[in-house]
């Protein structure tokens, strides 16, 4: 999906995303959800991540159901499936 232009939405804190984070994905901190739900674009897939797929259910849950969005996905298993699936990632600080 990526590969055919969808967002890749980390939604995981700073201290997570210093550690450990799928390339090219944006950070948006569940935390501060409210600030920057709206500024998605409506027009593209949203797949949002977290480290194991439940934070990232729940945000894309709320998308769908309260926010009107209808091109939200969330990655199941999250970065740890990613990670054990061998796709790239990067590691360390990064900038936010």
């Amino acid at each position: 999906m990526v590969e055919d232009g969808a967002l890749m939405v980390d939604i995981r804190e700073l201290d997570e995303w210093q550690m450990l984070r799928i390339p090219g994905a944006e950070f948006k901190p569940l935390s501060q959800i409210q600030d920057w739900f709206e500024e998605l674009p409506r027009d593209v897939d949203i797949i949002l991540q977290c480290r194991s797929g439940n934070r990232s259910a729940q945000a894309t849950n709320a998308l769908l159901t309260q926010a009107g969005f209808d091109r939200v996905y969330n990655l199941t298993g999250g970065l740890i499936a990613w990670h054990s699936a061998n796709l790239p990632v990067d590691r360390g600080p990064a900038p936010v």
